[in-house]
């Protein structure tokens, strides 16, 4: 299958369909973390040369529940929410039979229309907490693969991606959004397995 993961540099979900045999592609503006096959382009650009499967992770910083608080204290940012909900729209619409748009808990749900499915890397295998929608087209919604336990702090539920508190660890730096937008090995797996014969 001809596959295009969307927004993507670091190439996880593209190698994990590649592993599989499909002609897995990756897009991002910025350029490829790893050898593979890479679009360093506009995704408008290429969305339209015949994919079979699109998996698009549009930058979720103007978009997610995170960061929409801002939005009042910056009023600048209220357009470039505007334009990240414009630009969710034009994948949507893309003329592609399998289409899956992955983006945090935030204003697509409400600006859009509410996801399918929503997931967490714990359900995959992994020590990690990051509610994350699946908006989903001509493709299954993704079944866990692999429960993993929290531990319990004052009866909470906290990963090991979490303080006690339930905030993340990673403190600020350049690249924390960078390492916060990278799709969990497990999730990715998934997505190989159970939509790479869909």
């Amino acid at each position: 299958m001809r596959v295009l993961v969307a927004c993507e540099s670091s190439g996880t979900v593209r190698d994990a369909f590649g592993a599989r045999g499909h002609d897995a592609w990756s897009c991002d503006l910025l350029p490829g973390e790893r050898p593979g096959q890479h679009y360093q382009a506009d995704l408008c650009k290429v969305i339209g040369m015949g994919w079979e499967l699109v998996i698009a992770h549009p930058p979720c910083t103007y978009l997610s529940s995170s960061g929409l608080h801002w939005n009042s204290r910056r009023p600048e940012r209220a357009a470039q929410t505007a334009d990240a909900l414009d630009f969710v729209r034009r994948i949507m619409a893309a003329d592609v039979p399998r289409l899956a748009i992955e983006n945090p808990i935030g204003c697509i749900s409400t600006q859009i229309r509410r996801p399918d499915q929503i997931i967490q890397p714990w359900q995959y295998g992994h020590d990690g907490s990051k509610a994350t929608c699946l908006w989903l087209r001509g493709l299954p919604p993704l079944v866990p693969t692999d429960t993993v336990l929290p531990r319990l702090v004052d009866g909470r539920p906290r990963w090991g991606n979490q303080t006690d508190s339930g905030q993340n660890r990673l403190g600020p730096s350049p690249t924390r959004w960078r390492e916060r937008s990278r799709t969990y090995q497990g999730i990715a797996n998934a997505m190989a397995t159970q939509w790479g014969g869909a």
